[in-house]
């Protein structure tokens, strides 16, 4: 029974004792005036009566009523109900509020004293002030607190003839039950009636409408999220206009929590003056009103729920855990039904006729049933995981968290580890665990309604059924009597409030009241306590529980076969039968992945240990140790399987005899898991243990059990991860039905025990509570001991607890967490393994275990009661113990070292190239799986490869890895990964479990640029000083002190890599001599010209590291007598410098300028005068850039001298040079470093502002203007510079931002001359399939217009009306940094513009790389299956959003040129970002350099002698160690493997090249990529040597010189799909989108390790089938191809390769000499293209068949234009034709490229330089023929056939005879059709051929490439 109402208060407005201009409340009269004794006053009631502040108002509102909640000290809540009126304030009061307030309260007699502060002028109108009744109690029966109070208003108001006295004393004393389902009518004396239900469980929650309310107020969603935040501690935060609401909201989350109670800050109405309490740490429910939402907003982690507005807003900080699928789909899903029950019925035809829908009070039920059905599914079983650990003198009950998350199947799970660990589940704990207690719905629904409400899962109707009958039962308990009697109380009437009350409210007699109430109290303590008894039972545990969501186990579903091979596997080992056993382990091990073969292992050892069979042989020993160590190292710290609880007991039981009187036990050799160091593993187990102890000690006396099963035996295996079904049985007997009296689990037994304790005298209940006492204490002391086995060492030395446990002895037990494997890594690595470490820290290894166990044993025993005496005893005691078992170690270890050692498999030695050698011979390593899950059999299938066990190898050039998979199912694969020392990026040391299960710490990971990783840990053999050699050696390998010392210099050469190279004899000043006085004379020359000006130096080579062996034979011979005049303004050079100019001039530079008649260096064609640039010798000294190359092409006008003067302008004097000229526009690219502040930006800002000082302006900026306006007027003038428009838009429209603009796709073919030019132009997409209309490629025609958003993009390929886009163009376009360009006005007089971008840096592409690195090649395993993750850290490493940044400012360069402006791009220092833009863009447009040669080409000019800091971008050497690699080639690579994509038939290279080169660049295997300019080259006398000491050198130096010879023996660097288009330029789709992953980064070869270095790819040849050694029938050459294992391409070669070597091999077979796969194929394309021709009219599908570039043309771009019939004679001559607008001299450089203009060559193996039908005047008399010319500029012939397939010569010119070569005139019979300036006549010393070509264009090209013939030769 209890006080309906404990206080009435009556509160009204005060002024404020500050002055300010609120109000405050103040208490008039309280009743009663003492504090009841077991319920004190609570404090601050006058602040909630008015939750926003106290105020008075204008005007007099209506009464309001709500119920605040207050929560005292003991957390027991106060209901505060507040019914407040308003009170007119008298006029005489308002002068008062400075008096004394008790002066006041006399004056004012009877009505509460009212008044404003002082600062406030007296109003003219009348105010009103607030008065509060307040009802305090602890009872929560809202109606009848606001019927009460409203009476006591109704009769102040109406003035009713009642005493109010008599009504607050009858309040005050009326005594109603708490529960128990009763009903009370009560009156308040005034004639009153109203009546009380109690509910029938106090423990079920009253929640009346609430929790409907609350859902109309915030829908299914919202209130789902809510309820997951109160569970999961989270802050929530209520706001509305209405108190009553916030009230309700609160009311309902905590229904819908039940049974679990909220015990954190709960304050349903804030008010305004607390509000500071928001910011409190600690979770809480608020409720605040909306009036404070602007204090709510700045709160960041606090959920706010706006009821008003329907909103939940959850803070980007906070995570709300969901609940685990399939309840939360489930959850919502019901929850829809309830409240929307027509939902179902909306989409039927027939709708039946409207159901009535549930009252608000009966919906509010459904809800509620929903949620406490979800409980009970989510705490399923939950009584299965509670440990009794004590039963008297009051239980103390423990729930295993681990084991019922790892029953769940939701150990993972967010949401249920937050809530099992949170304090309302510690409460449920605490109150439902209790065995005997009443119970209530809640434990009847988790005992007894599980298995329905897993068979209705399935069925929604039956799941309503199911929440309608728990609804009903939670309303019956809310209205035990439906048939409610009438309540009568009086209410005021209509408006009362508005009419003027006689009187304030008055005061009430304190005397009556008083007498009232004691009278009552009087009459109750007469009375017999009236104590319903409760009813208490034991608490039912129902069904055992199972998984939340079957999940099938996927790999390893553990089938009867399985457990079977694991049982036999164990007995072959009792049995002694290794050999079997040995067969099977390797099953075993895999079978023991699952769970239940875990448990069956645990199983069959403890039969074993049962039968005495404990003592083992050394091979059993190793057998059982093995597989219990792969049962150990998939648990985790909380072992929620229980398989470490099980296999506890056995680690103890199992032993091998050392020798006499030494025995080893399990534990030594399983400590290395993480479960071990974990506190909650060891109390979880000690709780366990303790239960059933404290079972057996009840059930003892009962039935006659074996002693040794109860205290003695430390083996009896409890069932502690609460995986049995009764809680003594062992786990696996957890199928089992119960059988005997003694299967009572220990709950039933304390139950039992609990219902006789009040029946037992006090002596026997002392003894128990000793007996249970004692029980605990044992256990501690076994558990101590325990602890020490498997937390100390076997050999301290190499201790666990150092490195991985570094915090072992200070974790806080309560603590979870683990030191990671990086940060142990750190640990390990900050200290110095030599400095003694290991035996400083030994001597605490003692001490650390200790510190662990005290903190166990303090624990533990404080939670169970243990006595302060035998806590000090265990203290005393721990470390005795762990010293004792130390000493016993030590002589384990002793002996356990005079084993003799398990055989290991023999180690595999590598293939080396030659010349290169050995560092570091074979050290025992297991290589582990890394993320890459190919090797370990992922998803792809396949054998597990990895783990692998062998040796790692450390040589000059490589660290190779060669070994055997562990797994032996696998078979005799040899696994091998390997990666060049020089391509190392990071070294890091690890600890990791090795998968033969023992522990080694020493572990290290290397990572390498060329996507390889090797994360290996030693072997026990290897000591550490071996693993620390290797690092060493590693180091000094990959960071030689300075360049002489990497693996491209040492090769092959006798000399240390210390000393210098050899000198190489030669005839003549040989080139080590030229180098050095080349230097000599730089240096000198450098040092006139710097001596007053610091500038970058690079440093000296010593400092970095990269030279390019340029030794290939030159096919641009230079003739010998140089004429001075055309190479240098100074006529006389010395000797040395004419040596220096010939060797510059063989270069790779100087030849491509001439194939791009960029000024000549002949003096046989006189034309040198009249080219608008020419080669200027000026840096043949590398004096005025150093990482130029010696010779550069220069508008003629300018001076040499001039140029110094320029190049101050530039950022390390890398001025503007042209480095390309386009054959159809003539426009130049420049190239040149980013500029000074002082250039061409301070000139454009300067200009339009003449000042005095203007005269003196700096003269390297006036020479680089007029430097500037030489280049444009060296250029055909498309532009007059009026009228351009500007490109300024470019980096807002396109770099700015990282999303690509769309492309435009329109494209109208209306204008016929628009569609022919398309052709030409438009480029093609994969296949060489020609789109529709053309594409845009990122830029159309006019790309300042379209940039500068002012014109419609057009199709890609049309060039616009000239007329209208010519005179827009600026000259020259210079594309430079938007942050170096920031506030230029490019102005219109000027020729040239600027073109400000954004690019990213050189540290972002590090930094890209890197993470780009990790995704490919990730060093863990992925958290999450499949793709997703790979494609997460892809996106973020931003690699493929710099790649697309790259080929779009290419795409826009390559437009640019295109229509005739110049282009200089000038970028950063000028050597990276600029030379992959330069490059691009020369492939891009230029079709010679998509050819093999013409691609090393590029790279030579552009990469080599442009001087890329290749040394200083890979970190070569030791001073670059810290810059780290920086892979700007690789990214160049990487676009161009894009554009390969995108135009498989443009290149003449493979894929494979790319690959190659990506490789070889990082390898330091060849010289070519060393070091960062030619300057530094021939400093070190690398570039010119080759030449004089090739003969006798085996090994190649140069990347292109082994290309080279590879080449000739097998195809592999050659693309089958060449066929190219004569004057292509390519604008590829550079949308991220567009964009693929180069599967460089991604694939490997564990067969051979890395396939591009050729010589050790190649695996020995197979014996052919006939010729089987045995003699045997030939077998299948079938096999297997494993993904990551072979090499797909060579194990399945595509058709042509295989063709190629089914040739060769059928020749050897002949006995004929094989020819090379490259004649063989050009003779298949010549049949080829005879085949098509006599097909003419063949149809398409046949073009398709015969062959590949018919394809393309005839059915992508020709049938737009006219009829079918002539779209193949089309294609079959734009062979020649189409190529006849490309400058000559660019098609004469394809020579090493037979088939780029041949696309068929006849058999004959001949060089064809240039080659095309002419008609030929025959001699006298004979008429004009034509004929097939071939020009072969390596026999200097110009030969011709009678057709194009022709085999047979039928004459030829000899090239040595021609004297000139002139225009030719038409003669008799010559063709009528052919333009005059068609002919040409060659004079030779014999006679005058006369030739006509097919157009003047072709003549051109035949007279230029006859003339640089001539030229050359």
């Amino acid at each position: 029974m209890a006080r309906l109402a404990d206080y009435f208060v009556l509160v009204a407005f005060g002024p404020h004792p500050r002055g300010s201009g609120e109000g405050q409340g103040q208490i008039l009269q309280r009743f009663p005036e003492k504090d009841w004794e077991d319920n004190p006053f609570p404090q601050g009631i006058e602040l909630f009566c008015q939750p926003s502040g106290w105020q008075l108002c204008p005007e007099r509102n209506p009464p309001t009523f709500f119920v605040a909640v207050l929560t005292d000290i003991n957390s027991e809540r106060h209901y505060c109900a507040c019914l407040t009126f308003w009170e007119p304030v008298e006029p005489t009061q308002e002068g008062l509020c400075t008096e004394d307030t008790a002066e006041r309260e006399e004056e004012a007699g009877e009505g509460g004293p009212v008044g404003l502060s002082p600062a406030a002028p007296g109003p003219p109108s009348q105010l009103f002030a607030p008065k509060t009744l307040v009802l305090v109690s602890r009872l929560d029966h809202v109606e009848v607190f606001r019927n009460s109070l409203g009476l006591i208003y109704t009769i102040h108001v109406e003035g009713l003839n009642v005493g109010l006295e008599n009504v607050v004393g009858n309040l005050l004393t009326c005594i109603i039950p708490l529960a128990g389902g009763s009903q009370r009518t009560i009156s308040l004396g005034a004639g009153d009636r109203q009546v009380i239900q109690t509910p029938l469980t106090d423990s079920l929650p009253i929640s009346r409408c609430s929790v409907a309310l609350l859902f109309r107020q915030l829908g299914i969603t919202n209130v789902l999220s809510l309820f997951c935040a109160a569970l999961t501690e989270h802050k929530v935060l209520f706001l509305s206009r209405s108190y009553q609401r916030l009230s309700d909201a609160c009311r309902g989350l905590l229904a819908l929590l039940f049974p679990l109670r909220y015990s954190f800050t709960y304050v349903p109405i804030l008010p305004a003056q607390l509000l500071e309490v928001l910011s409190t740490p600690t979770p809480f429910i608020i409720g605040v009103n909306a009036a404070f939402q602007a204090e709510a907003q700045e709160l960041l982690d606090v959920i706010v729920a706006d009821l008003d507005g329907g909103t939940v807003t959850v803070p980007e900080c906070v995570h709300i855990p969901p609940l685990p699928e399939p309840l939360q789909s489930q959850t919502h899903s019901i929850l829809s039904m309830v409240l929307n029950p027509e939902l179902e019925l909306a989409d039927l035809a027939f709708p039946p006729p409207t159901t009535s829908t549930s009252s608000l009070k009966m919906q509010d039920k459904e809800l509620r049933a929903v949620f406490l059905r979800l409980f009970a599914q989510l705490l399923q079983g939950y009584r299965w995981c509670l440990h009794m650990v004590r039963i008297h003198p009051e239980p103390v009950i423990r729930f295993h968290k681990a084991a019922f998350l790892g029953q769940r199947g939701l150990v993972e799970d967010d949401f249920l580890m937050k809530v099992l660990e949170g304090m309302a589940f510690a409460g449920f704990v605490s109150e439902r665990g209790v065995p005997y207690r009443p119970t209530d719905l809640f434990d009847e629904l988790v005992a007894h309604e599980v298995a329905r409400m897993r068979a209705d899962d399935s069925h929604p109707q039956r799941v309503l059924r199911h929440v309608k009958e728990l609804a009903e039962q939670l309303y019956k308990n809310e209205n035990p009597y439906p048939a409610v009697a009438m309540h009568k109380v009086q209410r005021p009437g209509e408006a009362s409030h508005l009419r003027r009350a006689p009187r304030p409210f008055p005061r009430l007699d304190e005397g009556m009241v008083q007498w009232i109430v004691d009278q009552a109290t009087a009459k109750m303590q007469g009375a017999p306590p009236a104590v319903k008894a409760e009813k208490r039972t034991t608490v039912p545990s129902g069904p055992p529980m199972t998984a939340i969501l079957e999940r099938s186990s996927g790999l390893h579903g553990n089938s009867a076969r399985r457990l079977e091979v694991v049982r036999n596997c164990i007995s072959y080992v009792f049995e002694g039968k290794m050999l079997e056993a040995k067969k099977l382990l390797p099953a075993v091990l895999r079978a023991l992945k699952g769970r239940a073969a875990r448990r069956c292992l645990a199983q069959e050892l403890h039969l074993h240990v049962q039968q005495n069979r404990a003592v083992l042989d050394h091979q059993q020993f190793d057998f059982v140790v093995r597989m219990m160590n792969c049962c150990l190292q998939d648990c985790t710290s909380l072992d929620e399987h229980g398989i470490a609880a099980a296999l506890l007991p056995l680690v103890t039981a199992f032993c091998r005899k050392l020798s006499p009187g030494v025995t080893q036990f399990a534990y030594s050799c399983v400590q290395e898991h993480v479960v071990w160091s974990t506190p909650q593993f060891w109390e979880a187990m000690f709780y366990g243990d303790v239960q059933t102890h404290i079972r057996a000690l009840y059930l003892e006396p009962a039935e006659d059990r074996d002693p040794s099963q109860v205290r003695g035996d430390p083996l009896g295996l409890r069932d502690g991860a609460g995986l049995a079904l009764a809680h003594t049985r062992p786990l696996w007997q957890a199928g089992e039905a119960p059988t005997q009296e003694d299967e009572r689990s220990a709950l039933d037994v304390a139950s039992e025990q609990r219902r006789l304790w009040p029946t037992l005298s006090r002596e026997k209940q002392q003894e128990l509570v000793q007996k249970e006492e004692s029980t605990v204490f044992s256990q501690a002391i076994h558990y101590a001991n325990r602890m020490s086995y498997l937390l100390l060492p076997l050999d301290s030395s190499k201790s666990r607890l150092l490195r991985e446990r570094a915090g072992l002895g200070d974790l806080e037990s309560a603590s979870n967490s683990l030191v990671t494997n990086s940060m142990a890594g750190s640990v390990a690595e900050s200290y110095d393994t030599e400095s003694g470490f290991e035996d400083a820290e030994t001597c605490d290894v003692p001490g650390a275990v200790v510190r662990f166990i005290n903190r166990f044993v303090d624990k533990v025993c404080t939670e169970s009661g243990v006595t302060s005496d035998h806590l000090k005893g265990l203290h005393v005691m721990v470390p005795d113990i762990v010293q004792m078992h130390i000493e016993t170690l030590e002589a384990v270890q002793r002996e356990s070292k005079r084993l003799p050692p398990i055989q290991k498999p023999k180690l595999l030695r590598p293939r080396l190239l030659p010349g290169e050698e050995c560092v570091l011979d074979g050290l025992r390593v297991y290589l582990l799986p890394d993320g890459r899950e190919e090797g370990a059999g992922g998803s792809r299938g396949g054998p597990a490869l990895l783990p692998a066990e062998g040796a790692v190898f450390l040589t000059t050039y490589r660290v190779i890895f060669t070994g055997m998979p562990t797994d032996p199912l696998v078979g005799e694969q040899v696994v091998v990964r390997s990666f060049p020392v020089a391509a190392l990026t990071k070294e890091e040391r690890i600890n990791i479990q090795t998968p033969s299960d023992q522990y080694l710490p020493d572990g290290l990971q290397l990572r390498s640029c060329t996507f390889q990783l090797l994360k290996m840990v030693f072997d026990e053999e290897v000591g550490s000083d071996s693993a620390e050699l290797f690092r060493k050696q590693l180091h000094k390998l990959r960071y030689p002190p300075d360049i002489r010392g990497t693996f491209a210099l040492t090769l092959g050469s006798a000399h240390t890599p210390g000393r210098p190279p050899r000198a190489t004899k030669d005839k003549g000043p040989s080139f080590r001599t030229l180098s050095r006085n080349l230097m000599k004379n730089a240096k000198r020359t450098i040092g006139r010209q710097y001596v007053t000006r610091k500038k970058y130096n690079p440093p000296s080579w010593e400092h970095r590291g990269r030279p390019s062996p340029e030794d290939q034979e030159d096919e641009i011979s230079v003739s010998e007598e140089l004429e001075p005049s055309t190479l240098t303004p100074s006529l006389a050079l010395k000797p040395s410098d004419r040596m220096t100019m010939s060797s510059l001039v063989e270069r790779a530079c100087c030849r491509d300028y001439q194939r791009l008649g960029l000024g000549t260096l002949s003096s046989s064609l006189s034309r040198a005068k009249s080219e608008p640039f020419r080669i200027s010798p000026v840096n043949r000294m590398y004096a005025i850039c150093r990482s130029y190359p010696g010779l550069l092409i220069v508008p003629q006008s300018v001076q040499d001298n001039a140029l110094q003067r320029v190049s101050r302008c530039y950022r390390q004097n890398r001025f503007p040079v042209v480095c390309w000229r386009s054959g159809r526009s003539k426009a130049v690219l420049l190239r040149s470093g980013g500029l000074h502040g002082k250039g061409v930006v301070g000139l454009f800002k300067a200009q339009n502002a003449p000042s005095p000082g203007q005269s003196q302006a700096d003269s390297s900026s006036l020479e680089q203007e007029k430097y500037l306006q030489a280049v444009v007027s060296s250029m055909p003038r498309y532009a007059d510079a009026s009228g351009r428009n500007t490109l300024s838009g470019f980096s807002s429209a396109h770099m700015g931002s990282h999303v690509p603009s769309p492309r435009a796709r329109v494209t109208t073919l209306s204008n016929p001359m628009a569609a022919l030019a398309s052709r030409r132009t438009a480029p093609r997409g994969k296949w060489g399939s020609v789109r529709a209309g053309g594409r845009s490629g990122g830029l159309s025609t006019d790309v300042g217009t379209r940039l500068a958003g002012m014109g419609p993009p057009q199709a890609n390929g049309a060039p616009p009306d000239p007329g209208f886009l010519r005179p827009q163009r600026a000259a020259l376009y210079i594309i430079g940094d938007k942050a170096q360009l920031k506030g230029v006005r490019p102005d219109p007089l000027q020729q040239w513009e600027l073109v400000p971008i954004e690019v990213f840096e050189t540290r972002q592409v590090k930094g890209s790389f890197k993470k780009l690195l990790k995704a490919c090649v990730p060093g863990y395993p992925a958290t999450e299956p499949g793709s997703a993750s790979f494609l997460c850290s892809l996106e973020d490493s931003e690699w493929l959003i710099q790649i697309h940044k790259l080929l779009q400012v290419s795409v826009l360069v390559v437009e640019l040129l295109d229509s005739g402006s110049s282009v200089l791009v000038s970028l950063e220092d000028g050597w990276d970002i600029t030379t992959q833009v330069v490059s691009l863009v020369q492939l891009l447009s230029d079709p010679f350099y998509r050819t093999l040669e013409g691609f090393r080409l590029l790279v030579e000019k552009e990469w080599l002698s442009f001087g890329h800091r290749f040394s200083h971008r890979g970190a070569h050497t030791l001073a670059g160690q810290s810059s780290g690699f920086t892979p700007v080639f690789l990214q160049f690579l990487d676009c161009v493997h894009q554009v390969h994509l995108q135009f498989p038939m443009e290149f003449e290279f493979s894929p494979f090249y790319l690959k190659f080169l990506g490789y070889h660049h990082a390898s330091h295997r060849f010289r070519t990529f060393l070091l960062d300019s030619d300057y530094e080259r021939i400093e070190l006398g690398l570039l010119y040597e080759e030449k004089g000491e090739r003969r006798g050198q085996p090994a190649c130096r140069s990347v292109w010189e082994y290309v080279e010879r590879l080449s000739k023996r097998t195809p592999v660097f050659y693309n089958y799909l060449y066929a190219p288009e004569d004057a292509e330029v390519l604008r590829p789709y550079s949308n991220v989108s567009n964009l693929k992953v180069w599967d460089f980064y991604t694939e490997e070869t564990l067969a051979e390790g890395p396939p591009y270095d050729w010589e050790l790819a190649q695996g020995p040849p197979e014996p052919p089938e006939e010729e089987r050694p045995d003699g045997s029938a030939p077998q299948s050459r079938r096999r297997v191809v494993w993904p990551c294992y072979d090499s797909c391409p060579r194990a399945q070669p595509d058709a042509i390769s295989q063709l190629l070597e089914e040739l060769q091999r059928l020749e050897t077979e002949l006995g004929r000499p094989p020819e090379r796969w490259k004649d063989a194929w050009d003779r298949v394309k010549a049949a080829q293209r005879l085949e098509g021709r006599q097909d003419e009219r063949g149809t398409p599908s046949s073009l398709l068949v015969s062959s590949v570039p018919h394809h393309r043309r005839s059915l992508g771009v020709y049938l737009q234009e006219g009829p079918v019939g002539s779209t193949l004679s089309l294609s079959l001559d734009s062979d020649q034709s189409s190529g006849s607008t490309a400058s000559g001299s660019r098609q004469a450089a394809r020579r090493s490229t037979s088939t780029l203009y041949s696309q068929f060559q006849t058999a004959e193996s001949e060089n064809r330089s240039y080659e095309g039908t002419l008609y030929k005047k025959g001699a006298f008399m004979k008429p004009w023929k034509a004929r097939w010319f071939v020009l072969d500029k390596t026999k200097h012939q110009l030969r011709y056939y009678d057709h194009r397939v022709d085999t047979e010569c039928k004459g030829f010119i000899d090239l040595a005879e021609v004297e000139a070569v002139a225009p030719g005139t038409p003669t008799l019979g010559a063709p009528k059709t052919v333009d005059e300036k068609a002919f040409f006549d060659v004079k030779t010393t014999r006679r005058v051929y006369n030739f006509c070509a097919q157009d003047v264009p072709s003549a051109q090209q035949w007279v230029d490439q006859i003339q640089s013939c001539l030229s050359d030769a």
